[in-house]
C-alpha cells in the first residue's frame, strides 16, 4: 500500500509541475518581452524536450531502476522550474523549457514504469487511479499558481517555492517508490523482440497518440471555440477546459473499477466513443450548454486512454523474472508525445482553412480512431501470446 501511495504522490508531483508554470505564461512572456508568435516558438521547447527524453528514459530506467530515475528526473524538473522563472530572455526561456520538458518527460516514463510495478505486485488495475493523481496535481498546481499571481508573486518567486516543495515531497515518498537498481552480478535479462517490430505496440501507440491529440486540442483550443463559435466571454470560455479536466480526473478515480469489471479493451473502446460524441457535440450544437457538456464527456471518455495504453504496453514487455516493460512503455510514450507536439498546430491549420467547428469535428473523429486501434491491438497481443506459447488472457 505504501508503494501505491508513493507512486500516486509522484504522479501528482508531475501534474503539479506542469500546472504550476503554465498559468504563469502571461507574466513570463511579459518578463522576457516576447510577442505572441515568438513566445509560441519558445513554448515548443518543452514539447521538444519531452519528445527527446522519452526514447532514452526507458533505457535509463531499465539500467538504474524506477526509483533512481524518478529521483533524478524530479530534480531536473525542479531545477528547470527555477530556470523558467528567472529566464531573462526568449532564448534562455526556450532552453529552460526544453530542460523542463526533458525532466517532466523522463519522470512521466519512470513513474509509469513504477506504476506498472505496483500493478504487478498487487494484481490489480491501478494505472487509471494513479493518472487521476496527475490530473489532481495539475489542477492543484494551477490553482496555487493563480493564487500566487493574485498576490503579486513574480514567476521567479512562485516557481522557486514550487520547486522546493516538489523536492520536499520527493524526499518524503522516494523510499517507498518501487524499482530498486538491478544487481550488477546478475546476468543480463532476456530481451524480446524490439518494440518497433511489434504491431501490438504500434497500435497501443496509436491509442495514446489519438488521445494526446484530443487532449491537446481541448487544452489549447477549447476557449477559442467557446468564444468564436458559442459567443461566451473569456472567463466563461475557460470553464470549458476546467470541466474537461475535472471530468477526466473523476473518471480516472473510477477507472480501475471499470477496467477490472469490463476489461481494458472494452473500457478503452467505450470511453473513446463517448469522447468522440462529446467533441462533436462541442462543434455541432450552437447553445453553449451543449459545448460544456461535450467537453465534460470528452474528458471522461479520454480518461482511460492514456493510462491504459501505457499499462498495456508495460504488460506486453513483462519478462519471466517479473521485470521488463521499460522499452515498450518508452516507445509508446514517445509516439504519444509527438501528438502533443504536432496536434495543436495541426488543429490550428484546419481551423484557419475552415473553422473551429470543423476542426473539433476532426478531433472527434481522431478520438473515434481509438476504438478500432484498441480492438486490433488486443487481437495482435493475443497472437503474440499464442506464438510464444503463453496463456491467452
Amino acid at each position: 500500500m505504501r508503494d501505491r501511495t508513493a507512486v500516486f504522490a509522484v504522479f501528482a508531483l508531475n501534474g503539479a509541475a506542469l500546472g504550476s508554470w503554465a498559468p504563469r505564461t502571461p507574466a513570463i512572456a511579459a518578463h522576457v518581452h516576447a510577442v505572441p508568435g515568438v513566445f509560441g516558438l519558445a513554448l515548443l521547447g518543452a514539447s521538444v524536450g519531452m519528445l527527446c527524453a522519452a526514447p532514452i528514459s526507458g533505457r535509463i530506467t531499465e539500467r538504474v531502476g524506477a526509483r533512481a530515475a524518478v529521483a533524478g528526473s524530479t530534480v531536473v524538473a525542479a531545477v528547470a522550474l527555477v530556470l523558467v522563472g528567472f529566464a531573462p530572455n526568449v532564448p534562455l526561456l526556450a532552453g529552460a523549457l526544453f530542460v523542463l520538458g526533458a525532466g517532466v518527460g523522463s519522470l512521466d516514463v519512470a513513474m509509469n514504469i513504477a506504476g506498472v510495478a505496483v500493478e504487478r505486485r498487487t494484481g490489480r488495475a491501478v494505472m487509471p487511479t494513479l493518472h487521476a493523481g496527475f490530473s489532481f496535481g495539475a489542477l492543484g498546481g494551477s490553482l496555487l499558481a493563480g493564487l500566487a499571481a493574485g498576490h503579486g508573486w513574480s514567476p521567479a518567486r512562485h516557481l522557486s517555492v514550487a520547486a522546493v516543495v516538489a523536492l520536499v515531497v520527493l524526499v518524503a515518498v522516494l523510499k517507498a517508490v518501487p524499482g530498486d537498481r538491478p544487481p550488477k552480478e546478475t546476468t543480463p535479462p532476456e530481451r524480446g523482440k524490439a518494440p518497433i517490430r511489434r504491431p501490438a505496440l504500434w497500435l497501443l501507440a496509436a491509442v495514446a497518440l489519438c488521445s494526446a491529440i484530443a487532449e491537446g486540442a481541448s487544452s489549447d483550443w477549447s476557449a477559442l471555440l467557446m468564444v468564436t463559435v458559442h459567443g461566451v466571454g473569456q472567463g466563461a470560455a475557460a470553464l470549458a477546459y476546467s470541466g474537461f479536466s475535472l471530468a477526466m480526473a473523476l473518471a480516472r478515480l473510477g477507472g480501475a473499477w471499470s477496467q477490472e469489471r469490463f476489461g481494458a479493451t472494452r473500457s478503452l473502446a467505450v470511453g473513446a466513443g463517448v469522447a468522440a460524441i462529446g467533441l462533436v457535440c462541442t462543434a455541432v450544437f450552437t447553445p453553449a450548454a451543449f459545448a460544456y457538456v461535450g467537453f465534460a464527456l470528452a474528458g471522461a471518455g479520454l480518461a482511460a486512454a492514456f493510462p491504459l495504453a501505457l499499462s498495456l504496453a508495460g504488460s506486453a514487455g513483462k519478462r519471466a523474472d517479473g521485470g521488463g516493460g521499460e522499452r515498450e512503455l518508452a516507445f509508446v510514450s514517445t509516439i504519444a508525445y509527438s501528438g502533443f507536439l504536432a496536434g495543436p498546430p495541426m488543429i490550428g491549420g484546419i481551423a484557419q482553412a475552415t473553422s473551429y467547428s470543423v476542426s473539433f469535428v476532426v478531433v472527434g473523429l481522431i478520438a473515434a480512431l481509438i476504438v478500432p486501434a484498441a480492438l486490433v491491438a488486443a487481437r495482435a497481443r493475443r497472437r503474440e501470446e499464442l506464438a510464444l506459447g503463453l496463456p491467452v488472457r
